[in-house]
């Protein structure tokens, strides 16, 4: 029996240079099966290029960024000024109706438009930093900006959520992944409707806990997989920059290790698994 392919993609492309090396380190490896990438970080300009090998081999796709750093053009009401607000504050104005789509449209539509400049093409899919993108008013909002970007475009979206049965069966994160998983209820359905396809079971929940066994979670990451299995993963190399940026610093080393050791080549031919592209066992 040919070993089943999963969807292996790194999240947080061009946050640092440490996190994006790392990245590009992987893809090169064949390691991974792309990356998300975040167009309104500083240095998305000067880390684009390194991508640019890897088109058409590996997916590369935009990670919406609405909680961290700044937007790429004027946002009065979500941003007044001019710096991203927090997860928590999102939620909240996500669920109170306090966001006003069209305005958040147009801030995707310029992170589409960053990653295109560089790269020179549209991207492969689409999620979003701290899973934004399903939140209410945003989903919607993400939606508008890519049919606005190109009629007929439709890039896979990522669902964070599984079912409650393969969550608990897992049991990596199970909290967590029940409250993301929550968050995302009615995404995919929505998604589907509109022409969009999506992973149809997902994983790589993190307590991001640097004394963890990595090796292990991820073993359990791929139980109980669908067809187009997900899972997120955030490899780097932790520095300063990182640490100035993100709390997630540590952890990401404890991912780089095991994703290109012989341990994780050895887990998979024992598992028949393989890491593949969207699509691959549909």
């Amino acid at each position: 029996m040919p070993p089943l392919p999963f969807i292996l993609i790194a999240d947080d492309y061009a946050l640092t240079e440490g996190v994006s090396r790392a990245i590009v380190e992987l893809l090169a490896a064949e390691r991974l099966s792309g990356t998300g990438v975040m167009t309104n970080q500083p240095g998305w300009s000067g880390l684009a290029a390194a991508l640019a090998p890897f088109g058409g081999q590996r997916e590369i796709g935009l990670h919406v960024t609405l909680t961290l750093g700044s937007p790429l053009g004027p946002m009065p009401r979500f941003a007044p000024d001019g710096l991203l607000p927090s997860l928590g504050q999102v939620l909240q104005r996500s669920f109170s109706g306090q966001l006003v789509r069209k305005e958040i449209a147009d801030e995707i539509v310029r992170q589409i438009e960053a990653f295109q400049t560089h790269l020179g093409r549209l991207p492969d899919f689409i999620d979003g930093h701290q899973h934004v993108h399903v939140l209410p008013v945003i989903r919607g909002a993400l939606f508008d900006a890519v049919e606005r970007t190109k009629p007929g475009w439709r890039p896979w979206l990522r669902d964070p959520s599984d079912r409650l049965g393969a969550i608990i069966a897992r049991g990596v994160s199970v909290g967590k992944s029940l409250f993301i998983a929550a968050l995302a209820q009615g995404f995919a359905s929505a998604a589907r409707k509109r022409g969009y396809r999506t992973n149809d079971s997902f994983s790589g929940v993190s307590a991001f806990d640097p004394q963890g066994d990595f090796a292990a979670d991820f073993r359990r990451y791929l139980l109980v997989s669908g067809k187009n299995h997900l899972v997120m993963c955030h490899p780097g190399h932790s520095d300063e920059a990182l640490a100035a940026l993100d709390p997630v610093t540590d952890a990401r080393d404890l991912e780089d290790a095991f994703l290109r050791s012989d341990a994780f080549t050895e887990l998979l031919k024992g598992m028949n698994m393989r890491v593949g592209r969207f699509g691959d066992s549909a």
